[in-house]
C-alpha cells in the first residue's frame, strides 16, 4: 500500500494531476472494515497514535470530552493503536476496543492497529507527516499519542507533540470548526 501511495505521489508530481488528498486514503476501523477518509469530509479530523499502556494513556480521557463536546459541530476524533513505541499496545483490535469502551468511555473512532514509522508505515501517516513536519523539520513520530488536527477541506493544520493535552487542543478545534 506504501508503494502505491508513494507511486501516486510521484505521478501527480510528475504528471501535473490533481494531487492525492488524505480523503484518498484507505484506513481499517478497529472491527476489521476497510473504507476511505472520504466518510470525514467536511468534518474536522483530530487523529491520534494511540496505546493502552502508556504513560499518556490517561489523554483517552480528554479525547473523549472533545468527542463529546464538538462531533455533533463537526468534529471526528480518530484512534489509531499503534505498538511501535515500547510495546505499549500489544492487544488485539477487540482488546483494545474493550478496554477504551470499559475504562474510557470511547465512542469516537476507532481503528485497527498500524504502524506510523519505518518501512511499514501507514498511507495516512506517510501523509500526515509529508505535511505537518515534528521538531526541527523531522518527519518521524516520537510516541504515542502525537496529535494531528486537520480542517474540513483536507488541509492538516497542526501537528501537536504527546505532552500536549486534547484540552489544550481545544481553542484550536474551535477555530477550525467556525
Amino acid at each position: 500500500m506504501k508503494i502505491v501511495l508513494m507511486f501516486m505521489l510521484f505521478a501527480n508530481l510528475l504528471f501535473g494531476e490533481k494531487t492525492m488528498s488524505i480523503y484518498d486514503i484507505k484506513v481499517k476501523d478497529i472491527n476489521g472494515n476497510e473504507f476511505t477518509l472520504d466518510k470525514y469530509k467536511n468534518k474536522v479530523m483530530l487523529i491520534v497514535n494511540v496505546a493502552s499502556k502508556c504513560g499518556f494513556t490517561g489523554q483517552y480521557e480528554g479525547l473523549e470530552k472533545l468527542h463529546d463536546k464538538y462531533a455533533n459541530k463537526g468534529l471526528a476524533v480518530l484512534g489509531f493503536p499503534c505498538n511501535q513505541f515500547l510495546a505499549q499496545e500489544p492487544g488485539t483490535e477487540k482488546e483494545i476496543k474493550e478496554f477504551c469502551s470499559l475504562t474510557y468511555g470511547v465512542k469516537f473512532d476507532m481503528f485497527s492497529k498500524i504502524d506510523v514509522n519505518g518501512k511499514n508505515t501507514h498511507p495516512l501517516y506517510l501523509y500526515l507527516k509529508k505535511h505537518s513536519k515534528g521538531i526541527m523539520g523531522t518527519d518521524m513520530i516520537k510516541w504515542n499519542f502525537t496529535k494531528f488536527l486537520v480542517d474540513k477541506n483536507g488541509k492538516v493544520l497542526q501537528r501537536y507533540s504527546p505532552s500536549t493535552t486534547p484540552a489544550e487542543i481545544e481553542k484550536d478545534i474551535i477555530q477550525a470548526l467556525q
